[in-house]
């Protein structure tokens, strides 16, 4: 078999080559939340349902993100589809030492506890069943118990290192 011309060399596989293909995968953007001491969030691309029945969805999370502690130990979580409309939130939970739940942030308590965002296209709140080690990182499996898929608008992407919208 011969490689079509326009595959490119390959290289053997990186950290930083792993970074450049998934570039060029757009991906939702969701934030996740826990409720510990203080809430936390971070937001994550790496959302995906797991299985329909029963309903589960997973999501990667590195060991060394400032929320892992907290979700190391929580027994619920939420997550957030966002719209394109809140760009400016996912950068807040991506970004290292920001005040995610400060004043600029919309939110409140809602079932279990769990920090729920104020303005995003749906929301769950999940009951955490598994975390499995991968890495640097834990996969953590969910069984949504509530939620509403509501909102209004279209979702956030992301990029090529950068949030987007979807075009017609």
């Amino acid at each position: 078999m011969t490689a079509s011309p326009d595959l490119g060399t390959p290289r053997t596989a990186t950290p930083d080559l792993l970074r450049a293909v998934f570039r060029q995968h757009a991906a939702g953007v969701a934030v996740i939340t826990a409720q510990g001491a203080r809430p936390v969030g971070f937001t994550a691309t790496s959302l995906t349902s797991v299985a329909a029945d029963p309903p589960l969805l997973s999501f990667g999370v590195g060991t060394a993100a400032s929320s892992w502690p907290t979700l190391a130990d929580a027994e619920h979580i939420g997550v957030h589809i966002l719209g394109e409309h809140q760009q400016e939130l996912a950068a807040t939970f991506a970004r290292s030492g920001a005040d995610r739940f400060g004043p600029a942030t919309s939110w409140r308590e809602g079932p279990e506890g769990v920090p729920l965002l104020d303005g995003v296209l749906a929301w769950l709140v999940c009951k955490v069943i598994a975390r499995v080690p991968a890495g640097d990182h834990r996969i953590v499996l969910a069984q949504p118990l509530v939620g509403d898929p509501a909102g209004r608008g279209r979702p956030l992407l992301y990029h090529q290192g950068r949030f987007n919208a979807l075009r017609d």
